[in-house]
């Protein structure tokens, strides 16, 4: 248990034309909409001016199309203020809007590019995987093999399901749980998020988080009735929930690194207390590691602060790019999932050879010698520099990084908790993200959610990176 307190106090603290699409029939009984412009790429090198007007048009038609604009809440830069930015084009560190606009990258997919985006090895995988068909609902080869390799990586699974998305696997999990322990109740963190799934959607972070929304409308009272919370960080408070709810707890759910409330390592001690605790009680331990699943370590956070729950999510890396989620945990109680048991979950996608390939040569890479320390030396060079930046500027800041996963705050800190993330000055972040990208630096576009950075970041995206953020301070 020292190694786990010893690891906790270790988480530092080009042009693009576009064209108008072909004319449509119009829709009788809907209002005209405007069109939306197609991108073709023609990227030319060199310097111009800063423009996103390519980006303004396509978003403005988007918002007609879909709610939002976008297909998931935080994109629409609401937090942030400014023109969400259209991408046309990716590749290793680097990211490419329909402006033509470059920009080093450290959002990474939301954290499924470890090796950086577009990598020539998954990608000519990927191609003789699409020769064969692109899903076969059925059983593949290429499912036993990525089960293998996640076993034998992550300390706490012995079987695994995949599915495909992080909130599946969490859905998954909470009704595994429940069957398992034959208990109802959970205890989850304020500010973690486990998916959209309504026993979740209570104190959430992500983009619940980001635009300041309560817990969702069209939630029932009774899917949060069952659900407990406590703060991040603070086991007497999970001691006292097991204590009034004796019996009833079927799992406490976390995320052992907070990302989606901004980057919140746990405090030493915090993970064993939460082990010891759902022992004492009969609950399970879950840790979602769809965040940090083999991206602390090889074997996820659990590997790297040495403590092994009962059950694991996972999503992001093992799907290399491609859209994949899984919830493993030891034979005993994976045996309750159908059809080896009666808790019922099935999907159509789940397994297909497409994900199943990006995730097999993703984890291939990352089994390489040296790869978490080299994650692990650009992602503190990076946090210390703007840190660095931040205090010769005069900005009150704080933040750290575990391997390669980080998070920086416009608070003196320190962060422990979302109450303590929410202590930032968010208008400020705003500024800071809109001269980012100003200067070719994509971030988050949120004060809460955790950065990512890969394989393909060099020490000159690193340095770069740290000079536009000194630049950006002074001016804000």
């Amino acid at each position: 248990m020292a190694g786990a307190a010893a690891a906790a106090a270790a988480a530092v603290a080009s042009g693009i034309s576009a064209r108008p699409a072909a004319p449509r029939r119009a829709v009788t009984g809907r209002r005209a909409r405007p069109s939306v412009a197609r991108a073709a790429i023609s990227v030319e090198k060199g310097e111009k001016a800063y423009t996103v007007q390519k980006s303004e048009e396509i978003f403005n038609a988007a918002k007609e199309l879909m709610p939002g604009g976008v297909n998931s809440p935080v994109r629409a830069f609401k937090s942030v203020g400014g023109q969400p930015i259209v991408f046309d084009s990716v590749k290793g560190s680097r990211m490419w809007d329909v402006d033509g606009n470059e920009y080093i990258d450290y959002v990474g997919s939301w954290g499924p590019a470890i090796i950086g985006h577009a990598d020539d090895e998954v990608n000519a995988a990927l191609i003789e995987t699409l020769k064969k068909g692109t899903s076969f609902g059925a059983p593949c080869l290429l499912e036993n093999i990525l089960a293998e390799m996640v076993i034998s990586a992550v300390p706490s699974v012995e079987m695994v399901r995949f599915v495909n998305s992080g909130t599946e696997a969490c859905m998954g999990a909470l009704r595994l749980v429940r069957a398992f322990t034959g208990r109802e109740k959970i205890i989850k963190f304020e500010g973690c998020y486990h998916g959209h799934a309504d026993s979740f959607l209570v104190k959430a972070g992500s983009g619940v988080a980001t635009l300041g929304l309560p817990d969702s409308p069209g939630v029932p009272k009774g899917a949060t009735y069952e659900t407990l919370t406590a703060p991040y960080n603070d086991a007497e408070a999970v001691k006292k929930l097991f204590e009034e709810n004796k019996g009833e707890i079927a799992a406490v759910f976390l995320e052992p690194v907070v990302g989606n409330a901004g980057f919140i390592p746990p405090q030493p001690g915090f993970l064993n207390a939460l082990r010891d605790l759902t022992k004492q009680n009969g609950a399970l331990l879950v840790f979602d590691e769809v965040m940090t699943g083999f991206r602390l370590a090889y074997g996820g956070a659990q590997e790297y602060f040495g403590i092994t729950p009962d059950v694991t999510t996972m999503g992001k890396v093992i799907g290399g790019g491609l859209p994949v989620g899984a919830y493993g945990a030891r034979r005993e109680i994976m045996e309750m999932v159908a059809p080896a048991g009666p808790m019922y979950q099935a999907g159509t996608l789940s397994g297909n050879p497409l994900a199943m390939t990006a995730g097999i040569h993703t984890l291939k890479r990352l089994t390489e010698p040296g790869t978490y320390e080299y994650l692990d030396k650009i992602t503190g060079d990076l946090v210390r520099g703007i840190l660095d930046a931040g205090a010769k500027t005069g900005h009150e800041m704080c933040g750290g990084h575990v391997r390669g996963m980080f998070g920086v705050f416009f608070t003196g800190g320190p962060v422990h908790n979302f109450a303590d993330a929410k202590k930032s000055d968010t208008e400020k972040f705003g500024r800071f993200y809109r001269g980012m990208l100003e200067e070719g630096v994509y971030l988050a576009p949120s004060q809460f959610e955790a950065g990512f950075t890969s394989l393909a970041h060099t020490s000159q995206d690193i340095e770069k990176t740290i000079e536009a953020a000194e630049k950006v301070l002074k001016r804000i």
